[in-house]
């Protein structure tokens, strides 16, 4: 009786910036971020999507659940920054990010071969252990490792605007005035309470894009009927309740290696007593458009392949900083004259 050939998955890494929804900070006022609306800023070239979360407060936690094999968690090192803990269900690792000089989008901490299923990712500032440690904590982007679709596979990517006939919206919901920072110049906004958008569709991957302001709020996704996801869509500068600090180009939902048949999802708006709002931007639909040799390219428009930059940026600042010290242990310190 012939067996089944064993296809192995292809792969893509999603790189989830910190302020993306997928993140989420128990306490908002634990941390602090540079303000996205503020205009470009020299200073903030070194980060991802020139953003970071910050915090000095020892207990600070940032958390992220995700579906895959692999991860990688992006920040800083420097004399200012200390030690802190990753828990992986449950299982927790211990490391420090305080080194002798600044070091942008460090590799904070690193993990393959998990079993593919849904991880919790719990990390929790611990500041200063050691005398010389420093306090903070600084967290840029995270990168995840998933499953997409079938090896070989030729993915293409469909944007659907907010105006698109197969979005179903219920509620009210108003057009947003032009920014070019929006896919195709305009988004749409709800502040009503259950107001949501349902999509059908099929494809091997989804992306929602919304935008942040601090006056947006909670929001559920429900996939195929199943229990619904809760989501903050709030921003990270902690600002009264007002259209400030926003963040555009946020991603406010994915899922990956779908099946192939019809799926259905769906966005609810959650405004509570303040009467918060959530955008809608565009959604990206991945599908499989034809099955090539095992060389294919991989295309997914709004996904920042970030392969190993991040890395390099460690390996490097380390090698410098064993020459620095060869140098000054063995060809700059002064003889011993007697």
């Amino acid at each position: 009786m012939p067996t089944a050939l064993h296809q192995r998955p292809l792969k893509f890494n999603l790189t989830i910036d910190d302020f993306d929804s997928l993140v989420t900070y128990p306490n908002q006022s634990h941390w602090a971020t540079p303000d996205p609306s503020a205009g470009p800023n020299a200073t903030l070239a070194g980060w991802f999507d020139e953003t970071y979360h910050r915090t000095n407060i020892t207990g600070a936690v940032f958390e992220f659940k995700f579906k895959g094999s692999e991860f990688f968690i992006f920040g800083a090192a420097g004399p200012k920054y200390g030690a802190y803990e990753v828990d992986i269900d449950a299982s927790k690792h211990v490391r420090s990010a305080h080194a002798w000089r600044n070091i942008e989008q460090y590799l904070l901490f690193h993990q393959r071969g998990l079993e593919y299923k849904e991880h919790l990712v719990k990390v929790t500032n611990l500041g200063r252990r050691r005398k010389w440690d420093g306090t903070d904590l600084l967290l840029d982007f995270v990168k995840t490792t998933v499953d997409v679709a079938p090896q070989g596979a030729l993915l293409t990517n469909t944007t659907l605007e907010e105006t698109d006939s197969r979005l179903v919206y219920t509620g009210d919901w108003t057009e947003n005035v032009y920014n070019p920072l929006f896919s195709g110049g305009y988004s749409r906004y709800t502040n009503g309470d259950g107001a949501s958008v349902s999509l059908t569709f099929n494809a091997t991957a989804i992306f929602i894009f919304g935008d942040k302001t601090d006056r947006h709020g909670l929001y559920s996704v429900s996939l195929d009927g199943g229990p619904p996801t809760l989501y903050n869509g709030v921003s990270g500068c902690g600002g009264a309740f007002a259209h400030a600090c926003e963040k555009d180009n946020t991603l406010a939902y994915f899922a990956a290696n779908l099946d192939n048949r019809e799926h259905t999802v769906t966005v609810t708006n959650i405004p509570g007593e303040l009467g918060a709002y959530f955008d809608l931007d565009a959604i990206v639909l991945t599908s499989e458009s034809a099955v090539v040799n095992d060389s294919a390219p991989v295309h997914v428009r709004s996904v920042e392949i970030r392969e190993s930059s991040g890395t390099q940026v460690q390996l490097a600042a380390n090698v410098l900083c064993m020459f620095v010290l060869w140098l000054a242990l063995f060809v700059l310190r002064p003889s011993v004259r007697a």
